[in-house]
């Protein structure tokens, strides 16, 4: 659906205010009919049923549940509020549409007074579900009457959505920038207005090694694979590759990390200076540098030895990096956690507490296999969890993701979070975390997936610096979106350019405009 059609339909979107200055008060000359429901995948159920409704009246109201009162399924609702309420106002049979921002209906019953109130046939068959009394309570109180629409096929959405779920990026996306007031125009001038943002990295350095070997064979003694070594590869990781991140989308970057007296070191601080980075390195002699080495033979990974010393930095090397953050001019401060020794319950309090007043804080913690948490980052500006390590956080496995979600915004006391979903994209939270509106969810943007290993640190990147420049939350979750998609389409974690954001803007655009 382009913006013409959708401009064309949004007329049909009315508040409830608006709705009843249109209908007028009971008695009306026109019978107004009026259903209700999430209509998150509109079937053939939903036609069936809005168009018998529309045969007992002649005004056919739609009612269409916010998404801050969807709890049913794990990601839901998979199609937001505004693009339900656009895609029942293009059925012509539809002549208003409201988005009901309470949790039932029973109010907007109270306030509208249609006629009749269509439910389906299954709310009928057996016995009256408590909540259905409440909405016949509520008719009969000023004389209008339930009708049940007949149920000779039913349709499941959440069963059509595990099925396939289609693909609205675009329309979602359309839909969130034509809420903010944003266009891709808008975009790019983020992307341009990033150039030269002072960004100061605070985290665990690892160097992430794959040694290539070719398969053998087997010991006939024991069962032992025999492999015969190719080469050794080693990449900048942990938080080093997060400060490359910031540096490729235009940012000045200074790290600051701890790092052993050895050979990995070395080649650590020159691939950051070739960079551009300004590193601080604190060295401590009786720990190695990070190294997370994966054996693989013909493709497969066979074996992980990782080489570090996870034990607390000592206070002296904690006193040197909360110097470095007071010294250092800049504009926004990134902790990068791992937990390998810089950050713990005991050291973030006094980094933390370093930080310069002014600066913007953004705490990212990649810590759902160790005993990390970002809840330990309270008050920060941005955090950008996973949804595993929001579980860990919150001690919960079993709510879905957007009262986890909500729950964590809350506890965190953070100005923004982004909860990273994977392949289901990521949900925003922003504003007043007792309104129903302070939430929006952008899909994933990966053309295809090749590798997704570096797509959280490159959302982190994108987002941290667009906050920074523009401070727009919708802004910032777009193009931290568009950078996780960019970097899942390419093998390995390498650093998303702003050339690559550029391209990845206009290839976006030119979707949403079907040219």
């Amino acid at each position: 659906m382009n913006e013409q059609s959708i401009l064309q339909y949004q007329r049909k979107v009315k508040t409830v205010d608006e709705l009843c200055a249109l209908i007028g008060p009971r008695p009306r000359e026109k019978k107004v009919i009026m259903c209700h429901g999430t209509f998150d995948i509109v079937h053939p159920g939903h036609v069936r049923h809005l168009i018998y409704a529309k045969s007992k009246g002649e005004i056919l109201v739609a009612s269409v549940t916010a998404d801050a009162h969807i709890s049913k399924g794990n990601v839901r609702p998979y199609v937001p509020e505004d693009l339900r309420a656009v895609n029942l106002a293009a059925f012509e049979m539809v002549d208003y549409v409201i988005i009901d921002r309470e949790p039932t209906p029973v109010k907007n019953l109270h306030r509208i007074q249609p006629d009749f109130f269509a439910k389906g046939y299954e709310y009928f068959e057996g016995n009256i579900h408590p909540k259905t009394q409440e909405e016949m309570t509520a008719l009969q109180s000023y004389g209008g009457e339930i009708i049940f629409t007949p149920g000779d096929i039913v349709y499941s959405s959440s069963h059509l959505i595990e099925l396939a779920p289609p693909n609205i990026a675009s329309d979602k996306l359309m839909l969130l920038m034509e809420g903010e007031g944003l266009s891709f125009g808008d975009l790019r001038d983020a992307v341009k207005k990033m150039e030269g943002v002072r960004v100061h990295v605070v985290g665990d350095t690892i160097v992430d090694s794959y040694t290539l070997c070719s398969l053998i064979g087997g010991m006939t003694k024991t069962p032992t694979m025999s492999v015969r070594f190719e080469e050794k590869q080693d990449y900048t990781g942990g938080a080093a590759v997060v400060a490359k991140h910031l540096r490729a989308a235009g940012g000045e970057v200074v790290f600051s990390t701890v790092m052993g007296h050895d050979d990995l070191k070395n080649y650590v601080s020159q691939d950051l200076k070739t960079c551009g980075i300004r590193c601080l390195p604190i060295i401590d002699t009786t720990r190695p540098t990070t190294n997370k080495n994966a054996i693989v033979a013909d493709g497969y990974r066979l074996l992980k030895v990782d080489t570090l010393d996870n034990r607390s930095i000592s206070d002296k090397i904690v006193n040197q990096i909360a110097q470095q953050l007071r010294d250092t001019s800049t504009e926004a401060v990134v902790c990068s956690d791992f937990r390998h020794g810089i950050f713990n319950r005991h050291t973030i309090m006094e980094l933390v507490a370093a930080i310069p007043p002014d600066a913007y804080r953004v705490a990212d913690s990649q810590v759902a296999s160790r005993w990390g948490n970002i809840l330990d980052f309270k008050g920060f500006d941005l955090v950008t969890p996973n949804e595993r390590e929001a579980r860990f956080a919150l001690g919960d496995q079993d709510s879905v993701v957007r009262p986890l979600g909500s729950e964590l915004y809350r506890r965190a006391e953070c100005k923004t979070l982004m909860l990273k979903l994977g392949d289901r994209g990521m949900m925003v939270f922003r504003g007043p975390s007792d309104e129903t509106g302070n939430f929006f969810i952008i899909d994933s943007f990966a053309e295809r997936t090749v590798d997704s290993v570096g797509a959280g640190d490159a959302l982190l990147a994108y987002a941290t610096l667009a906050m920074v420049a523009t401070r727009n939350e919708a802004v910032a979750g777009i193009l931290g979106a568009f950078a996780a998609g960019i970097e899942c389409e390419q093998d390995g974690n390498v650093p998303v350019t702003r050339q690559d954001m550029l391209d990845k803007i206009d290839t976006v655009e030119r979707r949403v405009r079907y040219s």
